[in-house]
């Protein structure tokens, strides 16, 4: 007996975790996927997309002290954007010193519009609006 009613708990808790549709949130008429874009969804890479979406360029330094960040931090985050496709880095020299480049792509706008987008129908959905 103790097996059927746990079968029918675990049931019911798959029915629970089920969305429903109609409560999901709509942005311009499109449902807005349930998943976050867990490669912009972090901090620091948020924080990276961000400021190279409001700024032609920006070198390492500028982004490491942008986002207060350590050398390694940055580095890791930036290669996994530049590995998900949404920022390219140049490398060169200014004179003597190495100098890296970061740039956002056009996938990489592609994606903060529709992170940004998400966030604001979950916004809007919470507000009840």
């Amino acid at each position: 007996m103790a097996k059927s009613s746990s079968s029918a708990a675990r049931r019911s808790d798959r029915k629970a975790a089920t969305p429903n549709p109609a409560l999901a949130p709509v942005l311009g008429g499109e449902p807005i996927p349930s998943a976050l874009d867990k490669l912009i969804h972090d901090r620091v890479r948020l924080g990276i997309i961000s400021a190279l979406a409001v700024n032609d360029r920006l070198s390492f330094t500028d982004l490491r002290d942008l986002l207060a960040l350590t050398d390694g931090n940055l580095s890791v985050h930036a290669r996994k954007l530049e590995d998900g496709g949404y920022v390219t880095c140049s490398k060169g020299f200014d004179g003597r010193v190495p100098k890296s480049e970061y740039r956002l792509t056009a996938a990489g706008k592609r994606a903060l519009e529709r992170y940004l987008g998400h966030m604001e129908a979950l916004i809007e959905a919470t507000r009840g609006r």
